[in-house]
């Protein structure tokens, strides 16, 4: 028994120390000067990266010439704050092509790999390269984003998503959720504020509504000049709740991104009534790249096509079938809900009459 228990210890010590490893590999250098030198290094590597990653590369091109061109006009250079010229790059992007996804950033505190690593590509490859202590945390912050899991009288579901962490993180979460919510006559998803985050952890949970494979949202992807079609998994670890019952999303201005992408799929699939507030307007999954002197950027280089649809939500947001006001749409969703099931209640009873 004791020997176990020191085993048990020298375990965990070394995960701890495998984490503060982490911890000081990504400490950064001292803060840089932002001076002209540092400014135009900044530019011109924001400009190399749109022309090789962004997902339209003619719009690339035109944001590139136009940040140059502000360059040699001296636009920025009265700008010695990395913060303010984070912000004045963005705007200045948005100007040319307004993608909301797209965004330059600055932290002093953070110093971001200088070469491109793609995130891992699956949940054997994440465990690979991360060790106990590092997974166990991730998982445990990957599953409060699901903040709320219950019932609204006794038939009637309830979940609370604030973002779809990357699905390697998910299963055991979803599984549990779905398990939970199974034998619901119904359910009320609320996506309001949803931040977004991994397409395919959408396609996980969207997995769990549908009766068989089924195609969802191809992603046509700028570096490779390939599109992937995406499909539900056959295989889950929860009850799947099934393609009959009715399922109802909220959405509000805050719903972004990946938050967009279920609800429009879902809608596209004629699987859930939307209900509240046209949402955020970006489809366009992203990759980070380091612009080096803590500065970096969000740059979208993929883009989602429903094959339903033919199209995404880039820019005009996702339509809710029923729309209303953020603060009414609980109430308008817990009605229709009601008379949906009190219909088909209704139904069932005359066809066994």
């Amino acid at each position: 028994m004791e020997k176990r228990s020191a085993v048990k210890l020298s375990m965990f010590v070394l995960a701890v120390c495998g984490a503060v490893a982490a911890v000081s590999a990504l400490r950064p250098d001292p803060e840089p000067v932002l001076d002209r030198a540092l400014r135009a290094r900044t530019i011109d590597t924001l400009a190399a990266k749109l022309n090789e990653h962004y997902v339209f590369p003619a719009k690339a091109g035109q944001m590139a010439a136009s940040l140059q061109q502000r360059q040699l006009e001296g636009k920025y250079d009265g700008i010695d704050n990395g913060y303010r010229l984070a912000r004045q790059l963005t705007a200045d992007l948005h100007g040319v092509a307004k993608d909301l996804h797209m965004k330059v950033g600055y932290h002093p505190m953070m110093a971001l790999p200088h070469d491109d690593r793609p995130a891992p590509a699956s949940r054997a490859q994440w465990e690979q390269h991360t060790n106990f202590f590092e997974r166990l945390m991730q998982r445990r912050a990957a599953a409060r984003e699901v903040k709320y899991v219950g019932r609204l009288g006794d038939k009637v579901g309830y979940v609370k998503i604030t973002s779809f962490p990357d699905a390697y993180l998910m299963p055991d979460k979803y599984a549990e959720t779905m398990d939970e919510l199974a034998d619901t006559a119904g359910l009320i998803m609320d996506l309001r504020g949803n931040r977004g985050g991994d397409p395919l952890a959408v396609v996980l949970l969207i997995s769990y509504f549908v009766d068989g494979r089924t195609r969802l949202n191809d992603i046509w992807e700028r570096d490779t000049g390939l599109s992937v079609q995406h499909y539900t998994e056959e295989k889950l670890d929860g009850r799947r709740y099934g393609g009959g019952k009715p399922v109802m999303i909220l959405v509000d201005s805050g719903t972004g991104s990946a938050g967009e992408d279920f609800a429009y799929t879902m809608q596209a699939l004629k699987r859930a009534t939307v209900i509240g507030e046209p949402t955020w307007g970006g489809a366009h999954p992203t990759g980070m790249y380091p612009l080096g002197g803590h500065f970096y950027a969000s740059i979208p280089n993929q883009r989602s096509i429903s094959p339903i649809t033919g199209t995404n939500w880039e820019g005009t947001g996702v339509k809710p079938d029923v729309e209303t006001t953020r603060d009414r749409t609980l109430a308008v969703a817990r009605d229709l809900m009601r008379r949906r099931l009190l219909d088909s209640t209704t139904l069932i009873t005359s066809l066994q009459h």
